[in-house]
Protein backbone atom coordinates (compact mmCIF):
# COMPACT_ATOMS: atom_id res chain seq x y z
CA UNK A 1 0.00 0.00 0.00
CA UNK A 2 1.40 3.54 -0.59
CA UNK A 3 1.54 5.26 2.55
CA UNK A 4 2.44 8.88 1.27
CA UNK A 5 -0.13 11.57 1.89
CA UNK A 6 -1.22 13.20 -1.12
CA UNK A 7 -0.68 16.80 -0.35
CA UNK A 8 -3.60 19.45 -1.08
CA UNK A 9 -2.40 22.03 -3.54
CA UNK A 10 -3.79 25.59 -2.66
CA UNK A 11 -4.79 26.21 -5.88
CA UNK A 12 -6.83 22.87 -5.66
CA UNK A 13 -8.38 23.52 -2.02
CA UNK A 14 -9.99 26.38 -3.22
CA UNK A 15 -12.48 24.16 -5.65
CA UNK A 16 -14.32 23.24 -2.59
CA UNK A 17 -15.61 27.00 -2.11
CA UNK A 18 -17.47 26.68 -5.09
CA UNK A 19 -20.62 24.48 -3.64
CA UNK A 20 -20.05 26.16 -0.27
CA UNK A 21 -20.83 29.58 -2.44
CA UNK A 22 -23.33 28.12 -3.93
CA UNK A 23 -25.09 27.33 -0.97
CA UNK A 24 -24.46 30.88 0.28
CA UNK A 25 -26.06 32.31 -2.76
CA UNK A 26 -28.92 29.72 -2.18
CA UNK A 27 -29.46 31.45 1.14
CA UNK A 28 -29.47 34.99 0.19
CA UNK A 29 -31.79 34.25 -2.36
CA UNK A 30 -34.25 32.71 0.46
CA UNK A 31 -33.38 35.87 1.97
CA UNK A 32 -31.96 34.16 5.01
CA UNK A 33 -28.37 34.74 7.39
CA UNK A 34 -25.98 34.56 4.65
CA UNK A 35 -23.76 36.85 6.34
CA UNK A 36 -23.45 34.80 9.26
CA UNK A 37 -22.74 31.71 6.84
CA UNK A 38 -20.07 34.05 4.99
CA UNK A 39 -18.65 34.94 9.21
CA UNK A 40 -18.77 30.87 9.66
CA UNK A 41 -16.35 30.05 7.20
CA UNK A 42 -14.13 32.90 7.11
CA UNK A 43 -13.74 32.25 10.84
CA UNK A 44 -13.56 28.15 9.80
CA UNK A 45 -10.69 29.10 8.04
CA UNK A 46 -9.07 31.80 10.37
CA UNK A 47 -9.13 29.36 13.34
CA UNK A 48 -7.91 26.34 11.66
CA UNK A 49 -4.75 27.71 10.14
CA UNK A 50 -3.65 29.40 13.67
CA UNK A 51 -4.10 26.28 14.78
CA UNK A 52 -2.01 24.55 12.20
CA UNK A 53 0.85 26.49 12.82
CA UNK A 54 0.37 26.47 16.46
CA UNK A 55 0.34 22.47 16.35
CA UNK A 56 3.45 22.58 13.98
CA UNK A 57 5.50 24.55 16.80
CA UNK A 58 4.07 22.28 19.76
CA UNK A 59 4.70 18.80 17.71
CA UNK A 60 8.45 19.94 17.17
CA UNK A 61 8.99 21.22 20.80
CA UNK A 62 10.49 18.39 23.23
CA UNK A 63 9.18 20.57 26.76
CA UNK A 64 6.59 19.06 28.62
CA UNK A 65 5.69 21.58 30.45
CA UNK A 66 3.91 23.12 26.94
CA UNK A 67 2.29 20.04 26.79
CA UNK A 68 0.65 19.59 29.89
CA UNK A 69 0.03 23.96 29.64
CA UNK A 70 -2.03 23.14 26.63
CA UNK A 71 -4.00 19.98 28.21
CA UNK A 72 -4.65 22.08 31.67
CA UNK A 73 -6.35 25.16 29.01
CA UNK A 74 -7.99 22.49 27.57
CA UNK A 75 -9.55 21.33 30.76
CA UNK A 76 -10.42 24.21 32.38
CA UNK A 77 -11.72 25.37 29.19
CA UNK A 78 -13.98 22.38 28.44
CA UNK A 79 -15.83 22.12 32.32
CA UNK A 80 -16.67 26.12 31.98
CA UNK A 81 -18.09 25.62 28.12
CA UNK A 82 -19.98 22.26 29.77
CA UNK A 83 -21.78 24.55 31.81
CA UNK A 84 -23.54 26.76 29.23
CA UNK A 85 -26.41 24.44 29.74
CA UNK A 86 -27.01 25.80 32.91
CA UNK A 87 -25.66 29.47 32.90
CA UNK A 88 -27.14 30.55 36.29
CA UNK A 89 -25.85 28.00 37.46
CA UNK A 90 -22.67 27.89 36.22
CA UNK A 91 -20.32 29.18 39.37
CA UNK A 92 -21.80 27.14 41.68
CA UNK A 93 -21.03 24.34 39.65
CA UNK A 94 -17.77 25.20 38.05
CA UNK A 95 -15.41 23.40 40.39
CA UNK A 96 -17.39 20.07 39.97
CA UNK A 97 -17.27 20.08 35.98
CA UNK A 98 -13.41 21.04 36.18
CA UNK A 99 -12.97 17.72 38.74
CA UNK A 100 -15.13 15.78 36.94
CA UNK A 101 -13.66 15.83 33.65
CA UNK A 102 -10.18 16.24 35.08
CA UNK A 103 -10.68 12.58 36.88
CA UNK A 104 -13.07 11.11 34.49
CA UNK A 105 -10.92 12.13 31.49
CA UNK A 106 -7.59 12.43 32.81
CA UNK A 107 -7.97 8.21 33.78
CA UNK A 108 -8.97 7.52 30.70
CA UNK A 109 -6.06 9.53 28.39
CA UNK A 110 -3.54 8.18 31.08
CA UNK A 111 -4.87 4.66 30.18
CA UNK A 112 -4.47 5.54 26.48
CA UNK A 113 -1.56 7.13 26.09
CA UNK A 114 0.97 5.41 28.87
CA UNK A 115 -0.50 1.88 28.30
CA UNK A 116 -2.24 1.05 24.88
CA UNK A 117 0.26 3.68 22.91
CA UNK A 118 2.97 3.34 25.67
CA UNK A 119 4.13 7.19 24.42
CA UNK A 120 8.18 7.65 24.34
CA UNK A 121 8.20 10.11 25.78
CA UNK A 122 5.35 10.22 27.53
CA UNK A 123 4.23 13.82 26.64
CA UNK A 124 4.39 13.10 23.15
CA UNK A 125 2.38 15.79 21.88
CA UNK A 126 1.60 14.34 18.24
CA UNK A 127 -0.49 11.96 20.10
CA UNK A 128 -0.84 13.39 24.04
CA UNK A 129 -2.85 16.80 21.96
CA UNK A 130 -5.51 15.53 19.42
CA UNK A 131 -6.28 12.48 21.79
CA UNK A 132 -6.45 14.57 24.71
CA UNK A 133 -9.12 17.23 22.75
CA UNK A 134 -11.19 14.21 21.42
CA UNK A 135 -11.12 12.79 25.53
CA UNK A 136 -12.04 16.01 27.28
CA UNK A 137 -14.46 17.55 24.29
CA UNK A 138 -16.92 14.22 24.81
CA UNK A 139 -16.40 14.60 28.29
CA UNK A 140 -17.18 18.35 28.18
CA UNK A 141 -20.92 17.22 26.03
CA UNK A 142 -21.66 14.39 27.97
CA UNK A 143 -21.34 16.69 31.21
CA UNK A 144 -23.74 19.29 29.50
CA UNK A 145 -25.99 17.11 28.37
CA UNK A 146 -26.22 15.59 31.93
CA UNK A 147 -26.41 19.55 33.76
CA UNK A 148 -28.72 20.06 30.98
CA UNK A 149 -31.26 17.19 31.60
CA UNK A 150 -30.66 16.36 35.09
CA UNK A 151 -32.19 20.39 36.01
CA UNK A 152 -34.99 19.70 33.42
CA UNK A 153 -36.27 16.35 35.34
CA UNK A 154 -36.08 18.38 39.09
CA UNK A 155 -37.67 21.15 37.69
CA UNK A 156 -40.97 18.52 37.37
CA UNK A 157 -40.24 17.36 41.00
CA UNK A 158 -38.58 13.96 39.47
CA UNK A 159 -36.46 12.22 42.42
CA UNK A 160 -32.67 12.98 42.10
CA UNK A 161 -31.84 9.48 41.57
CA UNK A 162 -34.44 8.90 39.22
CA UNK A 163 -33.34 12.22 37.25
CA UNK A 164 -29.35 11.31 37.71
CA UNK A 165 -30.56 7.83 36.05
CA UNK A 166 -32.00 9.91 32.88
CA UNK A 167 -29.23 12.02 32.57
CA UNK A 168 -26.49 9.68 32.63
CA UNK A 169 -28.96 8.22 29.87
CA UNK A 170 -28.85 11.54 27.85
CA UNK A 171 -25.23 11.98 28.21
CA UNK A 172 -24.56 8.52 26.51
CA UNK A 173 -26.89 8.69 23.89
CA UNK A 174 -24.40 10.16 21.39
CA UNK A 175 -21.77 7.64 21.88
CA UNK A 176 -23.45 5.07 21.59
CA UNK A 177 -25.41 6.02 18.62
CA UNK A 178 -22.27 6.51 16.86
CA UNK A 179 -20.77 2.91 18.37
CA UNK A 180 -24.22 1.51 16.73
CA UNK A 181 -23.47 3.30 13.59
CA UNK A 182 -19.43 3.10 13.13
CA UNK A 183 -18.74 1.01 9.96
CA UNK A 184 -21.76 0.72 8.96
CA UNK A 185 -23.66 4.19 8.77
CA UNK A 186 -20.40 6.16 9.06
CA UNK A 187 -16.51 6.36 9.05
CA UNK A 188 -15.20 8.22 11.88
CA UNK A 189 -12.92 11.27 11.06
CA UNK A 190 -9.98 9.52 12.71
CA UNK A 191 -10.20 6.73 10.79
CA UNK A 192 -10.78 8.50 7.82
CA UNK A 193 -8.08 10.82 8.07
CA UNK A 194 -5.42 7.73 8.98
CA UNK A 195 -6.82 5.91 5.54
CA UNK A 196 -6.25 8.79 3.36
CA UNK A 197 -2.99 9.02 4.83
CA UNK A 198 -2.25 5.69 3.42
CA UNK A 199 -2.11 3.71 6.41
CA UNK A 200 -3.82 0.03 6.39
CA UNK A 201 -7.42 -0.03 6.95
CA UNK A 202 -6.57 -3.12 9.13
CA UNK A 203 -4.07 -0.90 11.47
CA UNK A 204 -6.85 2.27 11.36
CA UNK A 205 -9.46 0.19 12.31
CA UNK A 206 -7.85 -0.62 15.81
CA UNK A 207 -7.12 2.92 16.58
CA UNK A 208 -10.65 3.67 16.05
CA UNK A 209 -11.04 0.99 18.35
CA UNK A 210 -9.43 2.41 20.99
CA UNK A 211 -10.96 6.25 20.08
CA UNK A 212 -14.44 4.71 20.63
CA UNK A 213 -13.84 2.77 23.76
CA UNK A 214 -12.21 5.72 25.11
CA UNK A 215 -14.33 8.38 24.41
CA UNK A 216 -17.60 6.19 25.62
CA UNK A 217 -15.43 5.54 28.87
CA UNK A 218 -14.43 9.63 29.36
CA UNK A 219 -18.03 10.45 29.25
CA UNK A 220 -19.42 7.97 31.25
CA UNK A 221 -16.76 8.22 34.13
CA UNK A 222 -16.87 12.18 33.93
CA UNK A 223 -20.82 12.26 33.69
CA UNK A 224 -21.23 10.05 36.70
CA UNK A 225 -18.76 11.93 38.52
CA UNK A 226 -19.70 15.02 38.10
CA UNK A 227 -23.88 14.02 38.82
CA UNK A 228 -22.69 12.15 42.55
CA UNK A 229 -20.99 15.54 43.23
CA UNK A 230 -23.26 17.96 42.34
CA UNK A 231 -26.01 16.16 44.68
CA UNK A 232 -25.06 18.11 48.05
CA UNK A 233 -25.16 21.63 46.26
CA UNK A 234 -28.44 20.82 44.70
CA UNK A 235 -30.07 20.07 48.16
CA UNK A 236 -28.61 23.66 49.52
CA UNK A 237 -29.84 25.81 46.15
CA UNK A 238 -33.22 24.12 47.02
CA UNK A 239 -33.19 25.10 50.57
CA UNK A 240 -32.01 28.31 49.99
CA UNK A 241 -35.21 28.96 47.32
Amino acid sequence: MNETITTIPFSSLVLVFLPVAVVIGLLHTWSLEWKNAIYAILRMLIQLLLIGYFLSYIFESEDASITVGDLSVMVFAASWIALGSIQHKRRAFYQFALLSILVGGGLTLLLVTQFVLQLDPWFMPRYMIPLAGMIFASSMNGVSLAAERLESEMTRDVSYFKARGIALRAALIPITNSLFAVGLVSLPGMMTGQILSGISPLIAVRYQIMVMCMIFSAVGFSTAMFLMLIKPQLSELASEE
